[in-house]
């Protein structure tokens, strides 16, 4: 693999990452409107923080499951 070839596959794995964390950031923001680069998200936060509730719960009740046995 070549200097430039190498160089690329950098620059696209460090652009694909900072997608993904700026993603991550938006969805753990308890904001109901996100925006950036022009990018605008409109949610619903209370569904999403009652699913997250429930997934909280879910795990806690797997957990002393496990320590149960």
């Amino acid at each position: 693999m070549s200097l430039t070839e190498t160089f690329y596959v950098c620059l696209i794995t460090t652009l694909a990452g900072l997608v993904l964390k700026l993603a991550s950031l938006a969805y753990k923001s308890k904001c109901k409107q996100c925006s950036c680069f022009g990018i605008s998200v409109l949610r619903d936060v209370i569904i999403e923080e009652k699913f997250d509730e429930v997934e909280i719960k879910n795990k806690e009740l797997n957990k002393t499951k496990s320590d149960q046995i």
